[in-house]
């Protein structure tokens, strides 16, 4: 069976899903933007287990339970900072995108959810980055079986467009 993927516009932290995607710093210690959101909606147990996990590299992924979020699981992901584009952050945030998947997959996961990674602070580009996250989760989704939804969850209509349109480019 083929994965459905959707754009939706939404709250991150109110989605029913086996696990949502954090956009997380290196230290995984929350912050601003949804990485803040995430942590203040699944209560103090998220940091205090996130502190035990000794960080995340950029382009990697690490899994925390949900606590008081509707989703069982949180997938820590680090994007990259965006330098103009001549320093592998498209190949960094892509590799966001595959090992979260590759994470849910072995954790026996079927519904998960991301938001737009990097697009915020770390300023990678809004109309450059959804078509890497579609190509990147596309791609994972045919070595993780036990995957059968994936949402793109934007904060802004602009950016659910900007993966709507992405999602078609990508069939």
């Amino acid at each position: 069976m083929v994965a459905a993927l959707h754009a939706i516009v939404g709250d991150i932290t109110t989605l029913d899903v086996d696990a949502i995607v954090n956009a997380a710093n290196p230290g995984l210690t929350g912050g601003g933007g949804v990485d803040g959101a995430i942590h203040a909606a699944a209560g103090p147990e998220l940091h205090e287990e996130c502190l035990a996990l000794d960080g995340c590299a950029t382009g990697d992924a690490k899994i925390t339970r949900g606590y008081d979020l509707p989703a069982r699981y949180v997938i820590h992901t680090v994007g990259p900072v965006w330098h103009g584009g001549e320093h592998g952050e498209a190949e960094l945030l892509a590799s966001c995108y595959r090992r979260a998947i590759e994470v849910a997959a072995q954790n026996h996961l079927s519904t998960l959810a991301f938001p737009n990674v990097s697009t915020g602070v770390y300023g990678f580009p809004r109309e450059l980055a959804p078509p890497i996250a579609v190509a990147a989760v596309r791609d994972a989704l045919d070595h993780a079986p036990s995957i059968r939804g994936v949402i793109f969850c934007s904060y802004t209509t602009r950016d659910q467009v900007l993966y709507e349109d992405a999602l078609l480019d990508h069939p």
